[in-house]
């Protein structure tokens, strides 16, 4: 991780959650995926590259629109 961005994380409506920033992701064991600025993880849980979003929330029809404070 080079430089210190603010981390943002966006749940996108009916599809993934965007996470932006300098940021770590790692796995039950502690291993950290590769390393990218931005990515999104699957929300839908059908996705085949788990974590990942892979976009098959648009195939399976996933909905939901969650805003603060519902």
């Amino acid at each position: 991780m080079s430089e210190n961005k603010k981390v943002t994380i966006q749940v996108k409506d009916n599809g993934s959650i965007r996470i932006t920033g300098d940021v770590e992701l790692l796995d039950a064991d502690g291993n950290v995926y590769d390393p990218k600025p931005a990515f999104s993880l699957c929300r839908c849980g059908a996705s085949s590259n788990k974590p990942f979003c892979d976009g098959t929330h648009k195939k399976i029809g996933f909905e939901d629109k969650s805003r603060v404070g519902q």
